[in-house]
């Protein structure tokens, strides 16, 4: 999505995890998505990087805020969301593979940050201020990814401010547009620009 937002002709090339193709292990030191080849053939592989990167490009509704002051309370969220939330998630959506505890036991340990979130959208309209920011589009993906697991259980949540939070930007244009379905990329393909 900042790629989109900041304006910029990002080539697409979708790819099937289960088959990573030649060209991306040659150039990923992590052999995980998104990776963003630069024109100067330098890499950025994690996601929070491509999102300050695109940033630092073009910010034309000033996600970073005045003088960047939103980036260390992002980088701070978005700790939490990697490390700790997102661990998590992967069990509460996976929990047949981790049957130590059952389901449930997952969902409430991700509903700790969730609870965190709303917390903050409590005294804002978005997690670090009244208007959109790095934070919110960083985070956003992984709650839409909770809020799909159960999705009767997460309408009925008492999560009423994340509930608006994210459906608002799920239903965003900039969403819309970016979160499309596309073609496993091939060699040969028609290009595909984001």
């Amino acid at each position: 999505m900042a790629l989109k937002y900041a304006g910029l002709k990002i080539e697409l090339r979708e790819v099937d995890l289960k088959a990573f193709p030649p060209q991306l292990l040659k150039i990923s030191t992590s052999n995980t998505v998104p990776v963003l080849q630069l024109s100067d053939g330098s890499i950025i592989d994690e996601s929070w990087d491509i999102v300050k990167w695109a940033l630092t490009q073009n910010d034309p509704n000033n996600w970073l805020g005045e003088n960047k002051c939103h980036l260390l309370d992002a980088e701070i969220l978005v700790e939490s969301n990697d490390y700790s939330f997102k661990n998590d998630l992967d069990h509460y959506k996976y929990a047949d593979r981790f049957p130590e505890h059952d389901k449930q036991h997952y969902r409430q340990a991700c509903e700790v940050f969730i609870a965190e979130l709303e917390a903050m959208l409590g005294e804002n309209n978005y997690l670090l201020a009244n208007q959109i920011s790095l934070a919110d589009i960083a985070v956003f993906p992984f709650i839409r990814q909770f809020s799909l697991v159960d999705k009767n259980g997460f309408e009925q949540s008492p999560h009423v401010h994340v509930k608006q939070w994210l459906n608002h930007l799920i239903n965003t244009k900039l969403f819309q547009h970016v979160f499309q379905k596309h073609e496993i990329w091939k060699t040969g393909n028609t290009i595909v620009y984001i």
